[in-house]
């Protein structure tokens, strides 16, 4: 398989191009059947659970690990991984993922933090920080399995970015969001609002580390807003992986220069 840094597609380094209307598809990996509006030069074609399989693993170890208050560090940490690829649906776990860890690490789980009206964010009802430990750890495989879910490419097909849906899908964990609730379904909704919001704002094309950044810097902001849980965010980004990505902005972007 193709390395990072090689080109689009994971099994021949050729550009990915996406179709107005959505082909049959079979995965070069699994061989299984899907319909998918994207395929590489050559025809060759990787579902999103191929593409995300390792990298979601390594994504949920470096967070059950990691002791960073801030999600942007983690992230960084995190894209370093060969696994982690430039585009790719394991930034629709990453982001929200990072943001658990971020939330645990600032005692975002601990009994009684953010516990406000219709809003509860606190371990279950179990004394210590064995049970705030527990409940981040369930928090984070539902990342995964929420993250996984979300197709890549909505970003341009349905005009909702991953990352910045997987910052709801972290409102909703912290939150016990459902269907069914109040102030905890407003938060989560309005929390992928504004994380869209700003990755609308910079305009495309896509870049998953550019939209990934963005979208937790506003989650940062609006859980210290909303929840009164402050996590740490640097004053200043720099993307180290812009000589990996065909489409970068490059200084039209606020994170470039950092592999200059």
């Amino acid at each position: 398989m193709i390395k990072r840094g090689e080109g689009a597609c994971l099994v021949c380094g050729k550009p990915v191009v996406y179709y107005e209307k959505a082909r049959r598809m079979e995965c070069e990996i699994c061989h299984r059947q899907f319909e998918s509006h994207a395929g590489c030069e050559e025809g060759h074609y990787v579902c999103d659970e191929c593409h995300g399989a390792k990298g979601i693993q390594i994504i949920m170890e470096g967070c059950k690990s990691s002791t960073s208050r801030n999600p942007a560090e983690i992230m960084q940490g995190l894209m370093e991984d060969p696994y982690i690829y430039m585009h790719g649906p394991e930034h629709h776990v990453m982001v929200g993922a990072a943001l658990l860890a971020a939330y645990y690490n600032s005692g975002g789980f601990a009994a009684g933090a953010a516990d406000t009206a219709d809003v509860r964010v606190m371990a279950e009802d179990q004394p210590g920080e064995a049970a705030g430990r527990r409940e981040f750890e369930h928090a984070l495989e539902e990342m995964r399995a929420r993250g996984s879910e979300y197709p890549g490419g909505s970003c341009g097909l349905w005009g909702c970015c991953g990352a910045a849906a997987s910052t709801g899908m972290f409102m909703s964990i912290i939150t016990k969001a459902t269907p069914l609730t109040g102030r905890p379904w407003g938060l989560s909704n309005r929390m992928t609002a504004e994380a869209l919001r700003e990755i609308g704002e910079l305009g495309g094309p896509r870049c998953c580390k550019r939209n990934s950044f963005t979208a937790a810097a506003a989650a940062v902001r609006y859980v210290k807003e909303n929840l009164g849980v402050e996590m740490e965010f640097p004053e200043k980004i720099r993307c180290r992986f812009s000589g990996e990505n065909r489409e970068c902005l490059r200084k039209g972007c606020p994170y470039y220069g950092g592999n200059q």
